[in-house]
């Protein structure tokens, strides 16, 4: 069964867990000095949060999170059929846990991820070059987030 995730930037670590464990009536599974994460099944959904310098405040990027290899290659199908760029990223490390993931960005420029969740990390990861993906919406540096310029407008 797949999960919706929803990586959020915050200003401080702190009081937002204080805040998302009272909205949610959970404490996180996961909490490090800079990232916390909610596993939560109703609504089934993986919660992040992350303070990192420079990074933006707000929603950071959306994903689905899969449970075996099966689930992933069906959304990296349906990645495919979307006929927007996709960065296959690979197994990677990001946010403390070692994925596989791609990454596509809908027509608005909002980023998305599709991975599975292979492990643990002593470690928060990068984040791949996603030149090939537009987001005025995601971080510049935040980790698991595209690291681009803003998307093009062009005004009346």
């Amino acid at each position: 069964m797949k999960r919706f995730h929803v990586h959020v930037g915050v200003a401080d670590l702190d009081k937002s867990i204080a805040f998302y464990s009272s909205l949610f009536g959970a404490e996180p599974a996961v909490v490090k000095d800079d990232y916390a994460k909610w596993m939560l099944e109703d609504p089934r959904i993986n919660f992040a949060i992350s303070m990192r310098a420079d990074a933006a405040k707000g929603i950071e990027h959306l994903g689905v999170q899969v449970e075996d290899k099966a689930e992933l290659a069906e959304v990296y199908d349906r990645l495919a059929a979307a006929d927007r760029p996709v960065l296959e990223e690979g197994a990677t490390t990001c946010c403390y846990a070692k994925s596989e993931k791609s990454w596509i960005a809908d027509p608005d420029g909002v980023v998305w991820e599709a991975f599975l969740t292979e492990g643990e990390s002593t470690t928060y990861g990068g984040s791949p070059d996603f030149d090939r993906l537009a987001s005025a919406h995601a971080a510049p540096d935040a980790c698991c987030a595209p690291q681009v310029a803003p998307a093009k407008t062009s005004c009346c």
